[in-house]
């Protein structure tokens, strides 16, 4: 399989570090994202990447380069230009991507221990274009699913807003934890073109697509800010 890795954003949360260098290099006890996050798929078998670049990107480059691609086939889809944020990104790297194969997203900021082959056959097995890992904490945004773990809605905790596919019947509110299964016959589903999220396009595709969670408990964190790498770090040595 092959896995898609966000590391184009200009990571604003995680100054003073990004204005200097790419979020996905940022170290978490001595060592970045980016690598930590290549050896974890590789440890499920995962050895072909493409790693989307923007903020700093040549230093991506130059960090695979330095380290021979830690051992796997890596493309890298070059957003110098103008960065098209996950929905645009994804699109971006559809060369790469589109083959009749189903692959996995992940943002590079994020830390965790999902069994990824659990989500893989759970992905296979209800045969969805797109299966989103999502977990019971705490988070300023949910993704709210029915009793058959359909996304049916998006609440913001703070503010209270909901976007719903239908009437809220007691949908479960979790968080979505940034890693996504995907079926390349999204290529044909996204309507968006340009610079989006692709979450605004699962919200979309939601009122007429069937779009599953696989809930995990797994750690997950979001290393965005300072002190979630000091969070990390308690956790991933």
């Amino acid at each position: 399989m092959k896995a898609l890795i966000f590391a184009a954003g200009k990571g604003t949360r995680l100054k003073p570090f990004t204005d200097h260098h790419p979020k996905a290099l940022a170290k978490v006890n001595d060592i970045p994202l980016l690598e930590r996050n290549i050896t974890y798929l590789k440890s499920f078998g995962i050895q072909d990447f493409v790693i989307n670049i923007h903020h700093f990107g040549n230093q991506i480059v130059d960090f695979l380069r330095k380290n021979e691609n830690f051992g796997c086939h890596i493309e890298i889809s070059d957003e110098s230009e103008e960065l098209l944020e996950t929905g645009g990104g994804l699109v971006f790297a559809r060369k790469f991507l589109d083959h009749g194969e189903d692959f996995l997203i992940m943002n590079a900021d994020i830390l965790t221990d999902i069994d990824i082959n659990a989500l893989v056959s759970y992905h296979k097995k209800i045969k969805d274009f797109a299966t989103l890992a999502v977990s019971d904490r705490e988070s300023s945004r949910k993704l709210l699913f029915n009793d058959e773990m359909v996304l049916r809605g998006w609440l913001n905790v703070q503010t209270g807003e909901q976007r719903l596919a239908e009437f809220n019947k007691g949908f479960k509110a979790l968080a979505f934890s940034g890693v996504h299964c995907i079926n390349p016959s999204i290529f044909d589903k996204i309507k968006r073109t340009g610079k989006f999220s692709v979450m605004e396009e699962y919200l979309d595709l939601m009122h007429t697509e069937h779009i599953h969670g696989f809930v995990h408990d797994s750690i997950l964190i979001d290393v965005g800010r300072p002190e979630s790498v000091t969070e990390a770090e308690k956790h991933f040595k």
